[in-house]
């Protein structure tokens, strides 16, 4: 059982903080280094808070898991003298939380990830994937674990901190929090108001995100909307991203005999489904990776001015191809962040009788595909589910969306089941924006070098409904490792970048919004 901090040990904490940095910064302009030297001092009390939220295990489908990590951070919010409730939509709870501090100032919304991927203990390589556990690197790509108490003395960027939604992103939403403690700590204030929408179901496409939106409009407008979500570019630099493709998934079943059948009595006469569903997939794509049903890229160029501003990111293909294992990439744009700009088609899994030690010698009932579509704010999620069904119609086969009646498995030769659903659009805000200008002042001041700006990322966040309904800018500020493992066993986030992401916090608090 975690041991939650009494009250009194709260205060102790605070008021340390207080006779820690009070002296040094009242008056102070924040430069960079008052920002770096107040957020190592704020280290060692962001860390013991990470570990105690972490603690929380937090599937988003789990009811009693969202309620419990909903009031953590509504008391977490709380404690830094924001006005928290939860709201709750078709049973879906929401933290909100407000501060006015400038009456009549613009007010920015910052959107935290509160949910994580599920955890199996098995396959980590420590007891407990919701223990945060210290780390330092070997030589040879191994982890060492380390006491805590080595903290005590200093501590080594290149540690990690390994533990479920450390990275992906309990560690955002704390940098942003302990930025703010030492703000209140200083006796100083943002220099704007501040709103915060948790969101407890981001893992799962945050299903009601959208009617949280349009029933509190009022409660989450604002200027600019800044995402505490997402993966640094894998330089590892400070990274600002402004676009985020959308998401939608489609499965299909192809059926083969009414029961599986015995191999060698029914083998060269009963259709075997794995091969059909194999073929029907195999000619989605050529072999550079493009999709060739027609219609799939329709809309969406990217001008020579386009092409620049994407090649400008400091990465190499060849480079990214090594790191990642593969000896050739897709072609589907001629560098990574141009294929980026398209929207994808992926197989996310596979089912088909028994594999392993279970294999038998059957020809298969059925196989199954299970699809993801990345979108791009060009591309509709609607109109690429229609190609995608009118593909699979136009190689012979009878579209079903129940189970197959026997009448059904005799008429029909080509027999499947196909259904897809839309989660939520793309967005992307130009670079040279407001909000844009502001993030990368914020960050050069901080870090005294221009941030890396990235159109869009390659993975899906639900901020969609944000623009559409109340017309937000919105821009992503990325703190974790490229290398973070997120959605995998072993997550981890750079003790070096969660500092860093304190430093970044900071730097926007006290960044003014024109």
């Amino acid at each position: 059982m975690l041991r939650q901090p009494t009250m009194l040990h709260r205060y102790l904490l605070l008021l340390a903080t207080v006779l820690t940095l009070h002296p040094a910064l009242p008056g102070q302009r924040w430069t960079a280094a008052a920002i770096e030297t107040a957020s190592q001092q704020q280290l060692a009390l962001a860390l013991a808070e990470l570990r105690e939220f972490v603690a929380l295990p937090n599937d988003g489908k789990i009811a009693e898991q969202r309620a419990a990590n909903g009031a953590w951070f509504v008391n977490a919010l709380e404690r830094r003298q924001l006005r928290a409730q939860t709201l709750v939509v078709n049973s879906i709870p929401f933290v909100f939380a407000e501060q006015v501090y400038h009456p009549g100032a613009p007010t920015v919304l910052f959107y935290c990830q509160l949910d994580g991927q599920p955890a199996d203990p098995q396959a980590w390589d420590q007891a407990d994937p919701f223990q945060v556990t210290l780390k330092a690197p070997g030589p040879d790509g191994s982890w060492t674990t380390l006491d805590w108490s080595h903290l005590a003395t200093g501590y080594a960027p290149e540690w990690r901190l390994f533990g479920r939604s450390t990275s992906d992103s309990k560690g955002p939403a704390l940098a942003l929090l302990h930025a703010l403690d030492v703000l209140l700590a200083a006796g100083e204030t943002p220099r704007f108001n501040v709103r915060i929408i948790g969101d407890l179901q981001e893992e799962i496409s945050s299903p009601e995100l959208p009617s949280l939106v349009a029933e509190y409009p009022d409660l989450l407008a604002a200027a600019y909307l800044v995402v505490m979500d997402g993966t640094r570019h894998v330089s590892n630099l400070p990274t600002l991203t402004f676009g985020a493709r959308g998401i939608a998934t489609a499965n299909l079943r192809v059926f083969g005999p009414a029961q599986p059948m015995h191999s060698g009595q029914y083998g060269n006469f009963v259709p075997n489904p794995v091969f059909r569903l194999s073929k029907l997939i195999a000619g989605m794509k050529d072999d550079d990776g493009r999709v060739l049903i027609p219609g799939w890229y329709d809309g969406i160029t990217l001008s020579e001015a386009d092409k620049a501003l994407l090649n400008a990111v400091p990465e190499n293909a060849d480079s990214i191809a090594r790191a990642v294992g593969i000896a050739r990439p897709e072609r589907v744009g001629e560098t990574y962040q141009e294929s980026l700009q398209y929207p994808t088609l992926n197989v996310r899994g596979l089912r088909a009788a028994y594999v392993g030690n279970a294999a038998r010698t059957i020809i298969p009932d059925e196989a199954i595909a299970m699809f993801d579509i990345r979108l791009v704010p060009e591309s509709d999620g609607a109109r690429l589910l229609g190609l995608l069904e009118a593909y699979i119609r136009e190689q012979g086969y009878h579209l079903l969306t129940d189970e197959p009646t026997l009448a059904d498995r005799h008429q029909y030769d080509k027999l499947a089941q196909f259904n897809g659903k839309v989660s939520y659009a793309a967005y992307r805000t130009e670079l040279a924006s407001p909000i844009g200008n502001w993030l990368r002042a914020a960050s050069v001041r901080t870090f005294g070098a221009e941030p890396v700006l990235m159109r869009t990322t390659g993975g899906s966040q639900p901020i969609a409904p944000f623009i559409q309904a109340l017309g937000l800018p919105a821009v992503s500020v990325r703190i974790p490792n490229p290398d973070n493992n997120i959605h995998a066993p072993n997550e981890n986030l750079r003790l070096g970048n969660f500092l860093e992401g304190i430093r970044t916090c900071l730097g926007i608090l006290t960044e003014p919004v024109n």
